[in-house]
């Protein structure tokens, strides 16, 4: 059987002497109430939650072929709802939701690395909150008070959930496509009809009530993007008194069979005149549901980390106690007929690559959500515009190259195990397939790396990197001469010439940018492993126990092991779209 236990020191490590957190907290009035023990004291409850309560529903919801769907009703597997429940009553929900609608009002710092013990333990569970918490955050920044009155709290206390309506049959990335209608009535309200796809928790068993929030155009509305509204649309409609009433016309027409986090449903969901209600201003429905996109993104990221974690964690103990062959330096001896596989090069090799880049995610997620925290709740303008330009940058990274390199772990973990990685029962193949979404939901990786090297760079003459850039540079002239501080300087002259190629390119090659941005965003990822394992160094060289000195290596590891790929990233986006873009579309057509 799968094994988990929280990294719970590690998380300590980054929170405490990475990113000095109780300093960053108590700096600030409006994170008064949090310090290290009680973030610690919520990790380890967390922990306890994790591995007793739905770590073993992971695997048992897969097995019995994960939520069902009977005449519109959806059934979550056995178990999830008692879970959720107790979710729910430890107010885990509105972790990191303000005060004032029943959250707890936790920095992002911590409820990241909250986050990702549920996400190692049993992603599929993690889906229902996970768009509960998105949509409160739409309705929070974007909604009138009424309707944050109405449906905030309710929503914190796991009473009802939310969920995200975009997608539709014929349009996915391209959201300006949508056909669903909202067609306004004279209570103010609107009729909702369309049909949505890829809906997850669009219908469920664990809540009594459900709250989505739909894209669809008025009439009349401009054409593409600049035409959607954002409409919150319950399941079920509120009477005068504020209670449950009739249900609204609204209703899975079915799940989707999936490969992975088959406990998660997938709904198609339509809408037939349902009773919406809009949210915001008319036309600028897509800013607001950006809002619960961006916080999903970094999710996923979160995820990756959570599979990461879990993968190694039991690849690592699976090594430890496999004996197979011969260590090149063993005996041959009746007592010992084999050893370890640990004392393997190539084993210790995989390991290793997996255990950098959960380190280097980790403590990634922790400084993107610190950033969060500057924009939510400094008082300093000039921090705020920084910290707002360094997560546009880097949610793409987040997203993607989280996930990228997860998977890769996934699949290094799984090839730890041999064989005995390609049956369910050591939880391996599950693993990677509930991970393989996490590069596709919200805006595939490709998608990400598009909208880094266009949005993020190109159209602002790489701006948003040149000031990344040049908070790195200062971070490494305070570390002592070593190894990762002459290789960090190194990426940084190297990415800041790659970022200046790429903007000159793009000037004159309209498909350049296109063709080369996941490259790119590999070598902005880089960028900031490198800088992670930077700080992990510094933090760790000034104490003497073998559990820092250990990150001394993993540091001297990654920049020896890992980091040379940054040269044939760089030679990729050198050699330009002319190899890609000259065939013409017929070559790609089968072939009769």
């Amino acid at each position: 059987m799968p094994i988990y236990n929280a990294p719970l020191k590690d998380m300590d490590f980054i929170l405490n002497d990475v990113f000095k957190a109780d300093e960053f907290w108590q700096a600030n009035e409006n994170f008064a109430h949090i310090d290290m023990a009680t973030a610690n004291a919520i990790l380890e409850e967390m922990a306890k939650f994790s591995k007793n309560v739905i770590l073993d529903l992971n695997r048992s919801a897969d097995e019995a072929g994960g939520a069902q769907f009977n005449q519109g009703e959806v059934s979550t597997p056995e178990g999830f709802k008692e879970a959720f429940q107790q979710f729910a009553d430890g107010g885990w929900i509105g972790l990191g939701a303000e005060e004032q609608w029943g959250g707890q009002g936790m920095p992002k710092m911590l409820t990241v690395l909250a986050d990702e013990m549920i996400w190692s333990t049993n992603p599929s569970f993690m889906l229902y909150p996970l768009l509960t918490v998105g949509a409160g955050m739409a309705i929070n920044d974007r909604a009138s008070e009424l309707q944050k009155q109405t449906f905030l709290p309710k929503l914190y206390t796991g009473e009802w959930s939310g969920t995200m309506c975009l997608t539709e049959p014929h349009s996915g990335t391209d959201l300006g496509l949508i056909k669903t209608k909202a067609e306004p009535n004279a209570d103010g309200s609107y009729n909702i009809t369309g049909t949505k796809i890829f809906i997850t928790s669009g219908e469920h068993d664990l809540c009594e009530n459900i709250i989505h929030l739909v894209l669809a155009k008025t009439p009349n509305a401009p054409a593409g993007s600049r035409g959607i509204s954002l409409f919150i649309v319950p399941k079920f409609l509120l009477n005068e008194a504020g209670q449950l009433g009739e249900r609204n016309a609204v209703s899975a027409g079915s799940i989707e069979h999936k490969m992975g986090i088959k406990g998660s449903a997938t709904c198609v969901m339509n809408f037939d005149g349902a009773q919406g209600y809009m949210v915001g201003n008319e036309n600028e429905g897509l800013a607001g549901m950006f809002v619960m996109m961006n916080y999903e993104r970094l999710s996923m990221g979160i995820q990756g980390i959570g599979a990461a974690e879990f993968a190694y964690q039991n690849a690592a103990q699976y090594a430890t106690d496999r004996l197979q062959g011969r260590a090149a330096t063993g005996v041959q001896s009746p007592e010992k007929p084999a050893d370890s596989i640990l004392v393997h090069g190539d084993v210790r090799r995989m390991l290793l690559n997996i255990k950098s880049n959960n380190e280097a995610s980790r403590a990634f997620a922790v400084y993107v959500g610190q950033q969060l925290d500057i924009t939510k709740f400094s008082t300093d303008a000039e921090a705020v515009r920084k910290a707002n330009d360094r997560v546009a940058l880097l949610t793409p990274i987040a997203k993607a190259y989280l996930t990228d390199k997860a998977l890769d772990s996934a699949l290094e973990a799984q090839m730890c195990f041999g064989g005995h990685g390609y049956i369910r029962e050591w939880g391996m193949e599950q693993c990677i397939r509930d991970l393989r979404i996490a590069q596709i939901y919200e805006g595939t990786n490709a998608v990400q790396a598009i909208d880094l090297i266009g949005r993020k760079t190109t159209k602002c003459q790489g701006a948003f990197i040149a000031e990344y850039i040049a908070e790195i540079r200062e971070f490494v002239a305070t570390m002592d001469e070593c190894s990762v501080k002459t290789a960090t300087a190194s990426v940084c002259d190297q990415v800041e010439a790659l970022t200046q190629f790429i903007v000159e390119q793009a000037q004159t090659q309209a498909d350049f940018s296109n063709a080369v941005a996941v490259d790119y965003l590999h070598s902005v990822g880089l960028l900031s492993f490198t800088y992670m394992f930077a700080r992990i160094r510094q933090a760790a060289s000034l104490k003497a126990e073998s559990f820092y000195q250990n990150k001394l290596v993993l540091a001297d590891y990654y920049i020896a092991k890992v980091l040379p790929d940054l040269a044939a990233r760089i030679a990729r986006i050198h050699a330009g779209s002319t190899l890609i873009m000259q065939l013409p579309e017929e070559y790609f057509t089968a072939q009769a």
